[in-house]
């Protein structure tokens, strides 16, 4: 073969066709971050004053897009941006009345403690309990704890609570206390009392006037109602269930109540 024959290729190359999908994943990857930093970048002005503009559209103040922070971080955020929002809207009065509310059930809490250790520490557990809800402080004391049957005498024996709730409610002074009697459905049948309106209104009154010889005690605070045999907690039928109805109840009252999520508070006159 001669040389004039012979041919060198000098073409041949590598095949260079993944460059194309190459720098499309480069140039998308480009595009992530731009965006990524983008968002990591918002013009805090501008979003707050996007902010205020809907808020005055929708409630004709601020308050509801009030926040500068586009992406929380937990799962109580939420909760934890309303309740700051809702402190902010409140005037100086009704914060001044939610630290005194706030106080106020560190008070309830602390009178129910007590109590609950007077009746552990003198075994009382079957004749008194207390309940801690959103309007009281609810004592509940069974009849025989106090009186015998038929009577509205305070038993000598039984003196001695009063008294010493007596002197639990001078620490926390201030508060409304109503005495509350109760009797079963069963018809009183003695000369001194002509039903159990009387019988339960003067039991109340009876263990009202032992509280109240604390003098450290407001008189203009407490006060009595018989409710007779027409609020029963049990049943009727049973002699449990009437031994459960023949009480008196002791509401120390709050003053301040908590009308919910919109944080509005009530102050008793």
């Amino acid at each position: 073969m001669s040389k004039k024959n012979r041919k060198v290729h000098h073409d041949d190359h590598i095949d260079e066709s993944w460059l194309i999908p190459y720098a499309d994943i480069m140039t998308l990857l480009l595009a992530l971050f731009i965006v990524l930093y983008s968002m990591s970048a918002v013009d805090a002005k501008k979003f707050e004053e996007m902010s205020q503009a809907f808020s005055m559209a929708f409630n004709g103040s601020t308050g509801i897009l009030d926040q500068t922070a586009v992406i929380n971080t937990g799962p109580d955020n939420g909760k934890k941006d309303k309740d700051k929002a809702n402190m902010g809207n409140l005037d100086k009065k009704d914060k001044e009345n939610m630290a005194a509310m706030k106080k106020e059930e560190e008070n309830m809490e602390k009178i129910k403690k007590q109590l609950d250790q007077y009746i552990k520490d003198n075994k009382l557990t079957n004749q008194l309990n207390t309940k801690l809800n959103q309007s009281q402080l609810l004592i509940t004391i069974s009849d025989t704890a106090l009186f015998s049957s038929g009577s509205a005498t305070v038993k000598p024996e039984s003196r001695s609570l009063a008294v010493a709730l007596s002197d639990m409610l001078v620490q926390f002074p201030g508060y409304e206390v109503i005495i509350t009697g109760h009797t079963d459905n069963q018809p009183i049948s003695n000369s001194e009392f002509e039903s159990n309106w009387e019988l339960s209104s003067t039991r109340a009154s009876k263990f009202m006037k032992i509280l109240l010889q604390n003098q450290s005690l407001d008189p203009k605070l407490f006060s009595v109602i018989g409710q007779g045999e027409y609020r029963p907690i049990a049943s009727n039928n049973t002699n449990i269930g009437r031994a459960q109805n023949r009480r008196v109840e002791i509401s120390i009252m709050r003053k301040f109540v908590d009308n919910g999520a919109d944080q509005k508070i009530t102050v008793k006159k």
